[in-house]
């Protein structure tokens, strides 16, 4: 108990290393080395707990979407609309996006890692597809949302316009706003998704 105890402060003094050097010096610049120094632990030990540095940011993704999950789960209880509920979490996606471009950028480049193994452990650590096809699914009893397609396809659909209308932003055009391009995204998907 003990043991495991200690292992897991471990985990999260290399991980809040790492996010405090990437702010500071830019996810390119920082080496495994800087954050095992950092941490104050050997460079093998913070492979022991991140195989690669990317593994940190997939951490830090899984802990923001859950915080979003979390909040929309709390604003459908209250009784807010699901689409409502999307609309604003499309919102707060692209409002992170933009305040984090530095560290999420390379996160969903990940997602498109030629090793399948890291794409795969990428697409697992964040299963925003997975979160937007069950809050579709009510939508889906009531005859809202298209019955030809499954709402893995559709959720998962919507993830990816999300991941790469942000990798296209951060890539070409970070002056404008994200958050206005996210919502045409989103408008063009559910004149789609949405059934007639």
């Amino acid at each position: 108990m003990l043991r495991e105890h200690q292992k897991k402060r471990r985990r999260e003094r290399i991980f809040k290393a790492a996010l405090a050097l990437f702010r500071e010096r830019g996810f390119q610049a920082t080496t495994a080395s800087d954050i095992a120094k950092a941490a104050h632990v050997s460079r093998g030990t913070f492979f022991n707990y991140f195989p690669y540095k990317e593994a940190v940011l997939l951490d830090y993704g899984s802990q923001l979407l859950s915080g979003l999950k979390e909040e929309a789960l709390r604003r459908l209880a209250r009784g807010e609309p699901r689409l409502e509920v999307l609309k604003w979490l499309w919102d707060e996606l692209a409002e992170g996006t933009m305040r984090e471009k530095d560290l999420l950028t390379p996160l969903f480049y990940e997602l498109l890692n030629p090793d399948p193994l890291r794409a795969k452990a990428a697409f697992e650590a964040l299963p925003l597809g997975d979160f937007l096809a069950e809050l579709l699914a009510p939508l889906r009893k009531e005859g809202r949302v298209r019955q030809d397609l499954s709402l893995e396809r559709i959720g998962r659909t919507l993830a990816d316009l999300y991941f790469l209308t942000a990798l296209r932003w951060a890539a070409y055009t970070p002056e404008k706003d994200l958050k206005g391009e996210m919502r045409k995204t989103l408008s063009l998907f559910l004149e789609g998704a949405l059934a007639r």
